[in-house]
């Protein structure tokens, strides 16, 4: 059990709970808008509003709060964006109509947007290498149980406190959150109180000095076929989250508890699939001591199968047949999670928070795409389905795009210039 208390857990632990609070914080205005719209008489165009108008400062800061947070350190960057995203929960609760929640929305995607991007610097010295995936996995198959849990808790909350008590109270989990935070962790792990020489001996530790400035042109051509890839995640995921309640009632007649419940264990089978993609692919790379093969392996087969798995619901329509096709097609998708998270810190170990923010610009900006294009195909054809049958095109996208990258091509050693020479005198 002691060895348990390690430092490296510990902070893995810390991040973990900051993905399960943010992804939180971020859906339950879905499950709060059944109180909302009505007391505000908002139409359901201003209630989608208000929902989607997150992501486009959520897509402006990933690349700022990767800066960020190479610039200065993932402590006082998630130490200040936590401050910013829990506020912003709070004043959720005290809006007083549309103006407010939308301002309120926003600035939420501020605080978020940096949060990612910044916890894979992070976790650059805080995780072995050969755990990366794993670790990555983790964390993100604790933003879907938020996701799962989220509708849940969200009404257990409204009960108990009203829609604007819920805000308030996430918001105050938050808070705490971010004071644990500046407590307990330090950038570099050799100043850290607790660690130990063993932890220490196994870290990937930051060189001492001051940091070079992010060679953007080399580093853009770099991580551009990991964007690509990424936005196609990015498409099937945000799908997933957006429609797939509506789907479930829409299509086969189910009550909103109906609809929620299905939708909850597609999320919860997709949370298993977050670890497993991780833990794979950081097996496969101990055996193989292959960066690239470790990656690209499971990142295509995740793709690959997530497409596989949606092509019979074009075919059927008995409801548990579609569902557990949903439910596989997630599992593969959520698998490409954690090797996708660890190429930033494979590429560009000394700009791993700007290369993760390069990356999730990708699924930020199918965050605000694929909803709208589900809505719209949808409302303009009558066929529930196309959105699915869209998405195992772009799915297909994304694992030919897989093999354009290179996480095995260190981009520390080849991106910066070496000094020119000196004239001759």
């Amino acid at each position: 059990m002691k060895n348990w208390f390690k430092c490296t857990n510990l902070v893995l632990v810390l991040l973990c709970a900051m993905y399960f609070i943010t992804y939180i914080v971020r859906q339950s205005v879905s499950t709060a808008m059944l109180d909302i719209r009505p007391e505000f008489g908002l139409s359901n165009t201003e209630a989608l509003f208000i929902f989607s108008v997150f992501g486009y400062p959520y897509l402006l800061f990933q690349i700022i709060g990767g800066m960020t947070a190479d610039r200065f350190g993932p402590r006082k960057t998630l130490f200040v964006s936590g401050l910013v995203w829990a506020g912003a929960t709070v004043v959720t609760g005290l809006a007083t109509g549309f103006a407010t929640l939308v301002l309120a929305r926003v600035v939420m995607g501020f605080g978020v947007g940096a949060t990612l991007p910044t916890a894979t610097r992070a976790m650059q010295h805080w995780v072995e290498s050969r755990k990366r995936g794993f670790a990555q996995g983790t964390t993100h198959a604790f933003s879907r149980l938020g996701n799962a849990l989220t509708p849940v808790m969200t009404v257990a909350l409204m009960a108990a406190f009203t829609w604007r008590g819920s805000f308030v109270v996430t918001g105050l989990i938050g808070f705490a959150w971010v004071a644990v935070w500046w407590w307990y962790f330090r950038d570099d792990p050799r100043e850290h109180h607790s660690i130990t020489r063993e932890e220490l001996a196994i870290l990937p530790l930051a060189p001492k000095g001051p940091r070079p400035p992010v060679p953007w042109g080399p580093l853009v051509a770099r991580m551009w076929p990991v964007t690509l890839t990424y936005f196609c995640y990015g498409w099937c995921l945000w799908l997933y989250l957006s429609y797939l309640p509506v789907f479930f009632k829409d299509t086969f007649s189910l009550s909103n508890s109906n609809a929620a419940l299905f939708s909850t264990i597609v999320y919860f089978i997709g949370a298993i699939g977050n670890t497993t993609g991780g833990m794979i692919s950081d097996r496969i790379l101990r055996r193989t001591r292959n960066v690239r093969f470790s990656r690209i392996v499971v990142t295509a087969t995740g793709f690959t199968g997530a497409l596989l798995w949606l092509v019979p619901i074009i075919y059927v329509h008995d409801m548990t047949t579609v569902a557990i096709c949903l439910s596989g097609g997630f599992f593969f998708a959520e698998s490409t999670i954690g090797p996708m998270w660890a190429i930033p810190m494979d590429i560009a170990p000394k700009y791993s928070g700007t290369a993760a923010g390069l990356m999730n610009s990708g699924s930020a900006l199918a965050a605000i795409l694929s909803p709208l294009v589900a809505g719209v195909v949808t409302d303009f054809t009558g066929d529930k389905q196309l959105p699915f049958i869209l998405a195992i095109g772009v799915l297909m996208i994304g694992a030919l795009s897989s093999f354009l990258m290179h996480p095995e091509r260190q981009f520390s050693e080849e991106a910066i210039p070496s000094a020119a020479p000196a004239p001759a005198e």
